[in-house]
């Protein structure tokens, strides 16, 4: 079989690039331009390697690095225009297996493909459907949240808004950004609905710990902290 690349890449010329090379060497390569969607994709496909751009349009690609890390040894390779030693280092740090700077050079691109694909043990794509942030547990496939091992009853947009703060933790995201992802575009109405909401997901996770999770961002939104 195959093995399965999974290439995020923000630029569609460079993703294509990418892609249609792999795929010449008997890959098969799929190619997401948008962090958040591959992390879904992740969920549901298993894939052999990882290859990775840091400048996302929706998220910091070392961030995304580091979430993936979290959920799955799969290897990952970083690919960046950014030559500097403090974001190699943070990459590793975050997990990543490689790093390779723009523009790429396909020759090279192949061997560093096939050092992680073929060296070392097999890596399985252990993707655990669950997020965290500090003691709180949000199991993805049950829909349930559990706070230091207890059970929070949440609704199904109550759900939906943690679990879109969480995939964005330590990151603000706007009002708007919120009512666009959880909401979506076709809804009618203010923003004050989501600070409605906000406000129910705290009272029910403080019924279980004095723990603040998330965080007003005056005049923007809200983030939840790691």
């Amino acid at each position: 079989m195959d093995k399965q690349i999974l290439v995020v890449e923000a630029n569609s010329h460079v993703g294509t690039y990418i892609r249609e090379h792999l795929e010449r060497e008997s890959y098969a390569c799929t190619l997401d331009h948008l962090g958040f969607s591959a992390l879904n994709r992740l969920g549901e496909q298993q894939f052999d390697l990882i290859i990775l751009d840091i400048l996302l349009l929706d998220i910091n690609g070392l961030l995304l690095c580091k979430e993936i890390r979290h959920m799955s040894s799969v290897p990952i390779m970083i690919i960046s225009e950014l030559d500097d030693i403090i974001t190699k280092v943070k990459a590793f740090d975050y997990g990543a297996n490689d790093y390779m700077t723009k523009p790429l050079n396909v020759k090279e691109l192949f061997v560093r493909v096939r050092a992680l694909l073929y060296n070392g043990r097999p890596v399985k794509n252990n993707f655990h459907h669950s997020l965290n942030l500090k003691d709180i547990t949000v199991d993805l496939d049950s829909h349930e949240v559990f706070v230091n091992n207890k059970q929070v009853e949440l609704t199904k947009k109550e759900f939906t808004l943690l679990t879109y703060l969480i995939r964005n933790k330590n990151i603000v995201v706007s009002r708007e950004q919120i009512l666009d992802k959880v909401w979506g575009y076709d809804f009618i109405g203010t923003t004050n609905i989501i600070d409605v909401y906000i406000r129910y997901i705290r009272g029910k996770l403080g019924r279980h710990t004095p723990q603040k999770y998330i965080s007003t961002v005056r005049g923007i939104g809200y983030i939840a902290k790691e």
